[in-house]
């Protein structure tokens, strides 16, 4: 395939909307080169004149503006960059993982001393810990059962971390947000 026939292929609008090349229908642009050059304002036909013999790509980048502003660039090396520092900035966020640990309303206390041992684990690990009580059947019409369960809990880890949210029914779910203390 041709360059210029690769170029026309490319100038169809793309799926994030771009208007460049052939989609300008606008007269006069204001045009900037590739190299922060100014052409000025100039028609439509001298601009993709001059982005042709550069083997480049006319990119309509501000449309609403008077004169509406293009600039010659090479779009997929732009293209390639912009992608390339989402991806750096993605990197470096921190994920914030949430670890679940469930009781039921009828739980004995070596039970819960059991899995508040691995709640604690989890918030010496610096992950965030969603408590939660599972109401089955009739345990519904009494959800303040669940609430005691964690309300008993609560004091077994507070020392490792801050209370996010309190114990809050939501659904069939009795639910505390734990998560770990700042270092």
């Amino acid at each position: 395939m041709s360059r210029q026939n690769d170029r026309n292929n490319r100038g169809r609008k793309k799926k994030d909307d771009v208007i460049m090349n052939d989609d300008i229908r606008i007269n006069e642009l204001r045009v900037l080169g590739d190299d922060g050059e100014q052409f000025g304002i100039i028609s439509r036909d001298e601009a993709m004149n001059i982005a042709n013999e550069k083997a480049l790509d006319l990119v309509l980048m501000s449309p609403d503006a008077k004169p509406p502003v293009a600039k010659i660039m090479d779009y997929g090396k732009y293209k390639y960059q912009l992608e390339k520092k989402k991806k750096e900035a993605r990197k470096n966020q921190k994920k914030i993982e949430v670890k679940e640990v469930k009781f039921s309303c009828k739980i004995a206390e070596n039970d819960i001393a059991y899995k508040v041992k691995h709640a604690r684990e989890f918030l010496e690990k610096g992950k965030h810990v969603k408590l939660r009580v599972f109401l089955r059947g009739r345990e519904m019409a009494n959800p303040e059962w669940g609430v005691d369960v964690l309300n008993r809990v609560w004091p077994m880890v507070e020392d490792l971390g801050n209370l996010e949210s309190p114990a809050k029914q939501e659904g069939r779910y009795i639910n505390m947000y734990v998560t770990p203390l700042k270092k």
